[in-house]
């Protein structure tokens, strides 16, 4: 459900902005429009601090958990924003470091070959005419090679590996020395110095993790800064969309509040001096915010909706509607009753880590049910981690999903349409009027019709209705009917003949559209098939590498693995797919048939944070 918006237009005195915009976030229940915000430089280092507060505090959590570099013991800082500007100097000392610390480790792989040598005497050998050229060859090259090499040069190998020879070759300035090797660049340190460096380097980043011990103890301090960073944020953004009249005497903005507690609202107004108000109902030309209001099934199954949009405020929440067939379509493409347990706990593991509410606890409940769902379905089917439970119980009757879902996917793709479908006639009949959804329900009768008449004598032939098939007179009444609205009533007040015509062309898309949306509802049948076959074939392979006449320990010890390797890719696998298609259909099918129509806007009114604004 939608919550029922109040908007108001308010009207203050420039100077009072700042006190009244407290105002408002102490009572926490006006949202103020601020479209069209662009900021300036300064807020958006604003927006900088406020990004780098979130990672400093996730950064300072991880810090916390490693007790070799946290000291619990630091002295906190003073405030927040002097832990932040501390983490802040500090992080980045850290990345320089780390960046000089990646290239001695590279310096000193290239080094250790040539070991330990005096830098210096080599500038006083090239002072004296007397050059080393540095080579690496393959250690077969440099075998055959080397005694040629010998016989024209002075070369000495310095270092072997099992694949590659370093050595050096004495030369005189600028002389060519034509080797089937590659010459390397002559080294300025040995690796005694360069691991002296990376010692230091080392030392200094040790050193650093005092500050950071400051910082992550100062967490609170540097949270609430954080938080006032963002409300601030909140007062700049209103500022800047606020109209400004009278020469920039007076500031006019826009607000809108629930209208369950506007009163509240309208006391603040009337108390605070100085500022006008009108309050009335939204428009359709209103970009009003929305807030949806729902029961507790309904409410888990908000961030599935959320990934789309919000419904535009006036139409019909969709979310207590399609959450039922989103449980049901996740447990059909899941399809196990082992893989919904595995899924279920972890559900609950998550509920009992995260008590409070917010979005963490409404995932774990959405996890716990969609995976009671799948243990559900996959016993209907009697699939157990790809095992076929006829083998347990021959005598219980389990549903053949391999041999009979395929048009049973298509029929349940037909009912949600036909339910969207309904749900459309609704909302428009309650939003603009009957007349205007006369189309919609003719269309509805005629999908409706065919459906019952020739639809379900297919899914049984039992299931046919004696007055109502593809021959009776009821049908062809019905479907009739539904042609009369469908070609004569999608454009009230239009005349007779535009009216013809544009059913005619609306005839044609909803046809090729319709059959592509049932015929999408396939993929419920074979992302369900593909997981389980999935499942046979790592139970089969298990199997198979166990050799014949194996005792128990050794078949496990065999099976286990290969079992929780298999089982865990195609858990994962069949999990992200049976969260992803069933929105798919949401999104495309269900939304497109019951008519949604989003709004880019959420309610979020001036409020007081509280530091689980961060999480």
């Amino acid at each position: 459900m939608i919550e029922k918006m109040t908007k108001y237009a308010l009207v203050l005195h420039a100077a009072q902005s700042d006190d009244f915009i407290e105002k408002l976030r102490e009572l926490g229940l006006v949202d103020i429009t601020v479209s069209g915000w662009e900021p300036s430089d300064e807020d958006r280092q604003l927006l900088l601090d406020i990004e780098g507060g979130a990672r400093a505090l996730e950064s300072l959590k991880a810090f916390r958990a490693d007790a070799a570099r946290f000291d619990a013991k630091a002295a906190p800082y003073a405030s927040g924003e002097e832990a932040y500007a501390a983490y802040t100097k500090a992080q980045r000392s850290a990345t320089a470091l780390h960046a000089e610390l990646s290239r001695l480790e590279k310096s000193a792989e290239e080094l250790r070959p040539w070991g330990e040598f005096d830098p210096s005497r080599l500038e006083e050998l090239a002072e004296k005419g007397i050059v080393l050229r540095y080579f690496s060859a393959p250690r077969n090259v440099y075998d055959k090679q080397v005694g040629e090499w010998s016989a024209q040069y002075t070369l000495a190998e310095i270092h072997r590996s099992d694949t590659t020879v370093w050595f050096v070759v004495v030369a005189a300035p600028g002389e060519e020395l034509p080797l089937d090797a590659q010459e390397l660049k002559a080294p300025r340190m040995d690796v005694r110095e360069v691991e002296r460096r990376m010692e230091e380097t080392r030392r200094s980043l040790k050193a650093l993790d005092a500050d950071f011990s400051r910082a992550a103890v100062s967490e609170k301090l540097l949270a609430g800064y954080v938080v006032s960073l963002k409300e601030r944020l909140q007062g700049v953004r209103v500022k800047a969309t606020a109209r400004q009249e009278a020469e920039g005497h007076l500031v006019v903005m826009e607000g809108w509040a629930e209208t369950e507690t506007s009163d509240r609202v309208d006391a603040l107004l009337d108390a605070y001096p100085g500022v006008v108000y009108l309050k009335s109902d939204p428009t359709p030309e209103d970009d009003t915010p929305v807030k949806l209001k729902n029961n507790r099934f309904a409410r888990i199954f908000e961030l599935v909706g959320d990934m789309y949009a919000r419904p535009k405020y006036g139409t019909l929440d969709l979310t207590p509607f399609f959450a039922p067939f989103y449980m049901l379509f996740f447990g059909i493409c899941l399809n196990d009753a082992g893989y919904g347990a595995i899924l279920t706990l972890l559900g609950v593991w998550m509920l009992s880590k995260n008590r409070r509410p917010g979005m963490m606890r409404q995932a774990a409940w959405f996890a716990t049910l969609c995976g009671a769902m799948t243990v559900v379905f996959g016993l209907f089917c009697g699939s157990f981690f790809g095992i076929s439970m006829k083998e347990w119980f021959p005598t219980v009757p389990f549903f053949d999903f391999q041999g009979k879902f395929f048009s049973i996917a298509l029929a349940i793709g037909i009912v949600q349409i036909l339910f969207g479908m309904l749900l459309k006639i609704i909302m428009i009949s309650s939003t603009t009027g009957f007349r205007y959804s006369l189309a919609s329900l003719g269309w509805f009768l005629v999908l409706l019709s065919a459906s019952i008449a020739a639809g379900l004598p297919i899914l049984d032939p039992s299931w046919v209705i004696p007055f109502f098939t593809t021959s009776s007179p009821a049908f062809y009444a019905a479907v009739g009917v539904g042609f009369v609205l469908m070609l004569f009533f999608n454009s009230p007040g239009k005349n007779l003949f535009v009216n013809f015509g544009l059913g005619l062309w609306d005839t044609y898309n909803n046809l090729t559209g319709i059959l592509s949306d049932v015929l999408s509802y396939i993929r419920l049948f074979a992302i369900g098939l593909s997981g389980g076959i999935l499942a046979t074939v790592f139970n089969a392979l298990a199997d198979g590498f166990v050799p014949e006449g194996a005792n128990i320990v050794v078949r496990l010890l065999i099976m286990i693995p290969i079992l929780l390797i298999g089982h865990g890719i195609n858990l994962f696998m069949s999990t992200i797919s049976s969260f992803v298609h069933p929105m798919r259909l949401t999104f495309v099918e269900f939304y497109k048939n019951a008519g949604f129509e989003m709004s880019m806007r959420s309610f979020d009114p001036l409020r007081k944070m509280d530091q689980t604004e961060n999480q």
